[in-house]
């Protein structure tokens, strides 16, 4: 969803608020893609506190879904966010000053998509488990542990601990 910050800009309104709602479905970036389950509209606030000065809050809240990183089974992932930002915008061109913040300032168009993206991507939690003693899956034949036990001998050791495995045969050997 695009807001239109000219009447702000301008000086026709001081501030405005606005319920946004997410039009993207897919949280996509580099190495991954999950899958919206749930959303609420993005609720904001944009204050102007200057000449081309903007003062952005708001809140929202999506639900990701994301693979077990141990079994692969879809996780639903909670996020929350608050969004705090301060943007000022050069008078002649319409571009923002901040590199940072050129994603989701577009002219005199601010992209909802794009900033709450941002703070998606920021919250995402580098380990996602479907139980905190998920046992994944079998090396050998690819099972869900936590489904049953597959039959597989996963006993492996260490190749640098053979020596040891060796001295123990022989003494079983006695």
């Amino acid at each position: 969803m695009l807001i239109d910050l000219r009447n702000l800009l301008s000086g026709t309104k001081e501030e405005i608020s606005v319920s946004a709602e997410l039009e993207m479905n897919v949280f996509k970036y580099a190495v991954a893609e999950y899958d919206i389950i749930a959303k609420k509209p993005v609720e904001l606030l944009i204050t102007r506190i200057g000449k081309n000065k903007l003062h952005i809050t708001g809140n929202g809240y999506v639900a990701l879904s994301i693979p077990c990183d141990r079994c692969l089974e879809p996780v639903q992932t909670d996020i929350c966010f608050d969004i705090d930002r301060e943007i000022d915008i050069k008078e002649d061109s319409g571009m923002v000053e901040d590199d940072e913040e050129k994603d989701y300032i577009d002219g005199y168009n601010l992209d909802v998509d794009k900033l709450v993206f941002g703070e998606i991507f920021l919250l995402i939690p580098g380990k996602t488990l479907c139980k905190e003693d998920c046992k994944g899956l079998c090396l050998k034949c690819g099972a869900n542990l936590n489904q049953g036990e597959c039959g597989c001998d996963r006993a492996s050791l260490d190749p640098r601990m053979s020596v040891f495995k060796d001295i123990l045969n022989n003494f079983k050997e006695v």
